[in-house]
């Protein structure tokens, strides 16, 4: 017998892996759903039509046609992927473009970017309102910037019963746009305003959805917190001290099924944590693959945008520091392209002992994660981060700044926490020169004693960070404003 699905949810996401994805929220949007499904929880999530999106679609049907959204011709289609339910909006003037999500291929954001995830939100409170072919969703989901708008669409609309969750991944991104933009979005006058879309003279999207959901969420208890303070709360601490009573911190999981080191199809060699010796084939591709030094020196991996957020510019000027304390550095990354000249540069002064990819390649992230020792995160904020979630399963030990999810999943190996086998990596603060040097100093001599740093892979390895615990926290804020709005 199938599960009962008690509850139905529209998701609405700008990206959703394995369709598409730029970083952590399309993790989220892809893994979730499943995870619901297991409280009782059907998800359908409506994503953006671009090329990548429409070319993995099998089997489609068109359950709503626009003839005008926003100035241009779009088909709602359903679709079924990889267990993923999905309303694909399929409006080619929008999406059907090259480059990335957000921007074009040289990084430049879309001039219309206000325009395209208007539609996108546009057509989420159209679904709210009336659903799709005698399916209606009990709530709707939306997630950041991109998605925000489909809140403050429902609550000045007719759909404004349903409740409403607008989801936090990153503060730092908002979507803000010129007032001009505000005659185009199709919205009445009193959604003009301070408790409406209206954001320091401008428009401003994730601050529109923040002030119409019945509950905002963000990926780690932690973050949460932080984003009530004029430091991280990135000009909306306000707004949030305002509704801190609909705030609510749920850590990010993982999918264990893909992320599974005793089954994972990407790396060169599967193992577990009771049989670790494993991880040295992964190491050894590493290494070829990187042109590293074959040696049983600690190989420090990142898996990162490269960006002044992720701390990359204190890796950058550390990474002389690293190499002189006998470690090796593997680098998978794009972003700022001073960052990316850093990373190549050093690749060229420190031959085998320092390798970048410039890029992203889903396969080496995961090669990455079982032949590396430890993965290095000295964000400067990090909302939850899910690559330390990544390198506790595979028994690559995290070295960590002590700030948002970071703090909330990485236990530091200080004397206690060893001495109680629990810890799982290394946590330093601040996110500064020297407390980065420090704690690659302390993993490097960590790395030193072998028992001890088996003990602590393996204790990160058994810490459980999939989606069941998160997933429950979902169900019961979900199962909370539904029962509300009856």
């Amino acid at each position: 017998m199938g599960k009962i699905v008690a509850m139905q949810v529209l998701s609405v996401a700008s990206e959703i892996y394995p369709l598409i994805k730029t970083g952590g929220l399309a993790d989220v949007a892809g893994a979730l759903p499943g995870a619901l499904a297991e409280h009782g929880i059907g998800v359908r999530t409506l994503v953006p039509g671009y090329p990548s999106v429409l070319s993995k679609l099998g089997k489609t049907k068109a359950v709503r046609r626009y003839e005008a959204l926003f100035g241009a011709s779009a088909a709602l289609l359903a679709a079924k992927v990889v267990e993923l339910d999905l309303l694909v909006l399929d409006a080619p003037d929008f999406f059907k473009r090259e480059g990335g999500p957000y921007g074009d291929l040289g990084g430049t954001d879309w001039s219309d970017n206000w325009r395209r995830f208007a539609a996108l939100s546009r057509v989420g409170a159209d679904i709210a309102e009336d659903g799709v072919k005698g399916w209606r969703p009990d709530l709707v989901h939306a997630h950041d910037w991109q998605a925000a708008m489909t809140a403050a669409y429902m609550r000045f609309g007719p759909a404004h019963r349903v409740p409403k969750v607008v989801t936090i991944h990153n503060l730092a991104f908002q979507g803000r746009f010129g007032a001009d933009v505000f005659a185009g979005l199709g919205l009445p006058p009193e959604a003009w305003g301070m408790d409406g879309v209206e954001y320091y003279g401008g428009i401003g999207y994730l601050k529109a959805g923040l002030v119409s959901a019945d509950a905002i969420t963000t990926v780690s208890p932690t973050y949460a917190d932080e984003i009530r303070s004029p430091t991280q709360g990135m000009g909306l601490d306000g707004l949030i001290n305002g509704r801190a009573d609909r705030l609510h911190g749920i850590l990010n999981g993982i999918d264990t099924a893909i992320w599974d080191p005793a089954a994972d199809e990407l790396i060169a060699r599967r193992y577990t944590s009771r049989a670790l010796g494993g991880r040295v084939a992964n190491r050894r591709a590493l290494e070829k693959h990187f042109r590293l030094d074959r040696d049983d020196a600690p190989i420090f991996i990142i898996v990162s945008r490269l960006t002044w957020q992720k701390g990359m510019d204190l890796v950058a000027d550390a990474i002389d520091h690293l190499v002189g304390l006998g470690g090796k550095l593997a680098v998978l990354g794009a972003g700022d392209h001073p960052l990316e000249g850093a990373f190549l540069s050093a690749a060229e002064r420190h031959r085998g002992r320092v390798g970048a990819h410039i890029g992203y390649d889903e396969p080496l992230s995961h090669l990455m994660q079982a032949g590396g020792d430890a993965i290095l995160i000295p964000s400067r904020f990090e909302p939850c981060g899910l690559t330390q979630l990544y390198g506790l399963r595979y028994g690559c030990v995290p070295v960590v700044a002590r700030v948002g999810g970071l703090a909330d999943t990485v236990i530091d190996a200080n004397e206690a926490a060893v001495g109680a086998g629990v810890a799982t990596g290394v946590v330093f603060a601040p996110s500064d020169p020297l407390a980065l040097h420090g704690g690659i100093a302390r993993t490097i001599r960590l790395h030193g004693d072998k028992a001890g740093w088996q003990a602590m892979q393996r204790a990160g390895m058994r810490a459980d960070f999939s989606w069941r615990h998160s997933a429950a926290q979902y169900a019961g804020l979900f199962r909370s404003l539904v029962q509300g709005a009856a």
